[in-house]
């Protein structure tokens, strides 16, 4: 791998983690369809450190809060689960993060379970065409979920507003999104919108939901960096691409979050199906 490709793969990985769109399809349709080697699953979750970097500094604010809100959260779990009222300023951020606990846990139930035979089926040279097939089928599919969310939602509530029905069905959906094309940020904002949840809560919701999914895919890319090896990518190629997937990631949030206050996620549903459509035909027609 040289330079220009960490760029770019930096960037793809910045830009789609946010963006509902898919970070895990990206990184194997971008190689793919440019005939570069696959940087491999260590450098592809090194990655997700950059992105990482971006939901913290992004939501420092918030994370603090949550973070010192800890001590009240244990000591009245039962009350913020059900929606009672604690007299307390953090008692909103204390609510918030064990939501997110919660809602983690089928991700991380998921990710133990299936996430080795997922790995080995799209990040295999064996059956490199019907992957990709899979992928676009699930960018398509996904994306017109997405678009039929946008049309029934009724838009009207606050993320201070979630219950914990509405964690676990947004935690179910995120565990969906190990499938490369199906997007963390996409399935679990369609969840948030089925849920009638603003759509920027519905965003900010699924970017904070993620955070402890993206930081333990950013520790095991570290882990499998230090056990064997970056292979032929250098270091600097790796600095180079968690820098600029953590500046692209920050400006993801930062415009996704500004867009969808004014207008809808149609945009990303007509590039989905642009980008499956284009799979299919390269493959159809031997270009790919």
């Amino acid at each position: 791998m040289d330079t220009f490709e960490a760029v770019i793969l930096g960037l793809v990985q910045g830009l789609t983690e946010f963006l509902p769109v898919s970070s895990s399809g990206h990184l194997l349709i971008v190689p793919w369809l440019f005939n570069w080697d696959q940087p491999g699953l260590a450098f592809d979750a090194a990655l997700h450190f950059g992105t990482l970097i971006a939901v913290v500094v992004y939501f420092r604010a918030e994370l603090l809060r949550m973070i010192q809100a800890i001590p009240l959260a244990l000591r009245n779990l039962g009350t913020l689960l059900r929606g009672g009222t604690v007299a307390d300023p953090l008692a909103p951020d204390a609510r918030l993060g064990v939501l997110i606990v919660i809602g983690c846990i089928p991700g991380g139930i998921a990710g133990v379970l299936g996430q080795d035979a997922i790995d080995r089926f799209f990040h295999s040279e064996e059956h490199q065409d019907r992957a990709m097939l899979v992928i676009a089928f699930l960018l398509a599919s996904f994306g017109i979920l997405l678009w039929v969310a946008e049309r029934i939602s009724r838009r009207t509530r606050p993320m201070s507003d979630l219950r914990l029905t509405d964690t676990i069905i947004i935690g179910l959906a995120q565990a969906i999104a190990l499938m490369p094309g199906v997007s963390r940020s996409g399935v679990t904002m369609t969840a948030g919108l089925f849920k009638d949840l603003k759509r920027p809560d519905a965003a900010r919701y699924s970017f904070l939901l993620g955070l402890p999914l993206i930081l333990a895919a950013s520790l095991t890319g570290i882990k499998d960096l230090m056990d064997s090896g970056a292979g032929d990518i250098g270091t600097a190629q790796i600095v180079i691409g968690i820098t600029v997937s953590a500046i692209s990631g920050l400006a993801a949030i930062w415009g996704l979050l500004r867009l969808l206050q004014h207008a809808p996620t149609t945009v990303f549903t007509i590039y989905r199906i642009g980008l499956a459509a284009l799979i299919v035909i390269l493959i159809a027609t031997g270009v790919r």
